[in-house]
């Protein structure tokens, strides 16, 4: 029999007790910078899931953690990370350098033919975000179970995309599926670094997808939502690839350099102060421009410059 509490309408800037399972808020419902984090609480022992920038000032109140686990090693999701210096941290093997050193961190960005921004990200990461190599991570693989005691334990879902190795959490028997950055958000997939894939996001959504839940969290924006809710949302944040897909045909129906198409702003508003938006541009839209290319929906019609062929 399922003993888990039904959802508490408690205020979103806190927490959410699901059980064996607490919904840690950050400020906005863990608007970037910010995050959700994920206590999971078992006889033997206590996970914390991506530890955010919003526990530092409620460090005091954190109760004893015995180890940390990662969707993912973007900065935002082990920004609390070295108030735990002493504890084993874990998360997906494809993601293992990027917590290994600070060099091996910003090779996931791709940023290396923008120094400027490279070295400006560099200090954000080590100054706002409190980035501390953890060289003795301990690496995971999809479908690997962490037993928290009896009947409590973390599955791990592999869903690459957002980067090579992001994970998705199945907790039982809370029951309560944390997305990590399948955020759900109107935003969009974001897959615009060196180590995210496109095609390999699409497959995750389709994963994700079939996994049954009593609730859904997210680490940004969402929180914890229901499954009609998670179904709505997911179909939505799915659709804004084949937005962003229709929107570059329409844009190619007259010639344009991938520089052109960088500048014009698919990803981000126009007039957006993202110091990174021309990496994330190039990185995102040049996916989108090679698979519309392999389908004979764009042509290269001079080298460089491409345009749509109304196919």
């Amino acid at each position: 029999m399922d003993d888990t509490p039904p959802p508490q309408e408690l205020d979103p800037r806190t927490e959410l007790d699901l059980g064996s399972v607490t919904v840690l808020f950050g400020a906005k419902q863990g608007k970037y910078p910010e995050g959700n984090s994920v206590l999971v609480t078992g006889p033997d022992e206590t996970i914390l899931i991506d530890p955010c920038l919003g526990l530092i000032p409620r460090q005091q109140s954190l109760p004893r953690v015995d180890r940390l686990l990662l969707s993912h090693c973007h900065e935002d999701h082990q920004a609390a990370a070295h108030l735990f210096p002493d504890i084993p941290i874990h998360l997906h093997e494809a993601d293992l350098p990027g917590i290994q050193s600070v060099r091996s961190f910003m090779d996931l960005f791709g940023f290396d033919d923008y120094p400027l921004i490279a070295a400006g990200w560099e200090r954000v990461t080590l100054d706002q975000f409190h980035f501390q190599p953890r060289p003795e991570a301990i690496p995971f693989s999809d479908g690997d179970v962490f037993e928290l005691g009896g009947d409590v334990r973390i599955e791990v879902v592999h869903t690459p995309g957002h980067t090579r190795g992001h994970s998705a959490f199945h907790i039982l028997p809370a029951d309560v599926l944390f997305l990590g950055d399948i955020d759900l958000s109107s935003f969009g997939p974001y897959y615009g670094d060196a180590w995210a894939d496109l095609e390999d996001f699409e497959r995750s959504l389709a994963r994700v997808k079939g996994i049954k839940a009593l609730h859904y969290a997210t680490f940004h924006h969402v929180g914890v939502v229901d499954p009609a809710t998670f179904e709505e949302r997911l179909g939505r944040f799915t659709a804004k690839i084949e937005e962003r897909d229709s929107r570059l045909l329409a844009y190619l129906a007259e010639p344009h350099t991938m520089e052109e198409v960088v500048q014009h702003r698919f990803i981000y508003r126009p007039g957006d102060a993202v110091d990174f938006a021309d990496p994330v541009e190039l990185r995102s839209m040049s996916q989108h421009l090679d698979r519309l290319m392999r389908r004979g929906r764009i042509a290269e019609i001079q080298p460089g410059v491409f345009q749509s062929n109304g196919v």
